[in-house]
């Protein structure tokens, strides 16, 4: 981390000299400020990040690209209609425990508390789903997390979308069927599920197993353990059981080892397909050539070709191309980061226009994520036309409508290789409300009545 751009973000300097050193590697003392989160007239957002640790590579750039967007409101527009963004981050590692204790130490800053949180962890997710109604903070997990918190009738502060990993998984079997040739071609098919073993890798089994009932396939599953770094065993059980299909579920340095293990048993790398959080350029580049045909799931476009990308970079790194690459600047994880942090922006816009423009509490931005109608005119309006599809929420869904796209990494940069995928929802939002009525009844919630919600 540059100390300028340390620096810009309000930073003191002492505590920038110790990022820029490395010296910071503990939640509790890793946690820096813009510098004003105690204003009074300021809306304050927690950042729980991972710079540091096994999967610093993932967390780097989806923290700068969250920061970029927050930075961006408050230079240009002065912030969210006059109000401007506090944002504070605090170092987790990506260990659940320090997670949690992030979260406790920041829910009460500033003049509102937390507004939201986005833990950008499954793990630290399911310990925060239940203390969000009673903090009442609302939880933003974007693309990852407990998917039967996508029911808003029994997860009123929980929001996963905009999508899901069950909903990812139906898409990849959609895929898959028809890169075969149709649906009913499944049913002499073998699919392997390599995936981390933790709550994250084990989410979409669920989805896949019911699946492989309705449409025949095989499914195996190959459980590798963290970080991911002894894979050689779990690829000489993939060559033993040469699977038609791969997904690789995975995070940080497994994916890269993954796909090193892939080619050097000469697996086609067109057949094997990794989730969201396994196909950004920090999984792909350190593989090189090996990678090429690597395709893997998205919910958003990969690069910088976007209005708001050129108004970021002009604004933030006075159009200097270079120094914006060394933070990530258009990589598929910085852009989710950017999106993570315009949903939330936009949510905070939507709930100001019932509330005010003020600093709203957590309660009253839950409200505006509920409303949220991202519109095709409204991302057009954002600089996004065209980088991700439109979003709407209501009481009963957290989701949305959950579409999925393909891309395919070249050797250079990833490429959209298909079309948005629209999840079998016939099947996942049954699993979805199953899922948290049950949660509901282990833990005495009444679901409540969405015809009532104002």
């Amino acid at each position: 981390m540059e100390l300028r751009n340390v620096l810009r973000r309000g930073i003191s300097g002492a505590l920038a000299a110790a990022v820029v050193a490395g010296g910071l590697t503990a939640a509790a003392t890793t946690t820096f400020t813009s510098g004003e989160a105690q204003a009074q007239d300021e809306q304050f957002i927690p950042l729980l990040v991972y710079r540091t640790g096994p999967y610093a590579p993932n967390g780097i750039p989806a923290a700068n690209g969250a920061l970029d967007y927050y930075t961006l409101i408050n230079e240009r527009d002065g912030g969210i209609n006059g109000v401007r963004l506090a944002f504070e981050e605090c170092e987790y590692r990506y260990d659940t425990k320090l997670g949690v204790e992030c979260y406790e130490r920041l829910k009460n800053q500033g003049p509102t508390g937390a507004s939201i949180v986005m833990p950008l962890s499954t793990g630290v997710t399911y310990q925060l789903n239940p203390r969000a109604p009673v903090d009442q903070i609302p939880v933003h997990s974007m693309g990852y997390g407990q998917t039967a918190a996508s029911d808003g009738r029994v997860f009123p502060w929980t929001f996963t979308f905009p999508t899901t990993y069950w909903s990812q998984a139906s898409a990849f079997i959609k895929f898959v069927g028809a890169e075969e040739g149709g649906m009913e071609n499944l049913a002499d098919k073998t699919i392997a599920l390599i995936y981390h073993n933790s709550p994250y890798g084990k989410e979409p089994i669920p989805t896949l197993q019911v699946l492989a009932e309705k449409f025949g396939y095989t499914l195996e599953l190959l459980p590798v353990d963290h970080p991911g770094q002894e894979q050689r065993a779990t690829w000489l059980q993939i060559r033993k059981i040469r699977p038609d299909w791969t997904f690789l579920w995975g995070w940080g340095v497994m994916n890269q080892v993954a796909l090193k293990e892939a080619a050097a048993i000469a697996y086609d790398m067109n057949r094997l397909i990794g989730v969201w959080w396994s196909s950004s350029e920090s999984d792909v580049v350190p593989a090189g050539d090996d990678a090429i045909g690597y395709r893997g799931g998205s919910f958003h476009s990969p690069g910088a070709g976007f209005a708001l990308h050129d108004e970021i970079l002009a604004s933030l790194y006075g159009g200097d191309a270079a120094a914006a690459a060394e933070k990530n600047f258009g990589e598929v994880l910085y852009n989710r980061g950017l999106l993570s942090s315009v949903y939330t922006s936009e949510a905070i816009r939507t709930a100001q226009a019932k509330y005010g423009n003020r600093p709203l509490t957590g309660e009253e931005v839950r409200w505006g994520l509920e409303n949220l109608d991202l519109t095709e005119e409204r991302l057009a309006e954002l600089g996004l036309a065209g980088f991700t599809p439109p979003v709407k929420i209501t009481c009963e869904d957290h989701e949305g409508n959950g579409p999925v796209i393909i891309q395919q990494w070249d050797g250079q940069n990833w490429n959209i290789v298909s079309d948005w995928i629209v999840p079998m929802q016939e099947v996942v939002r049954p699993m979805i409300e199953a899922a948290a009525a049950q949660y509901a009844e282990e833990n005495n919630i009444t679901p409540r009545d969405c015809s009532q919600e104002m």
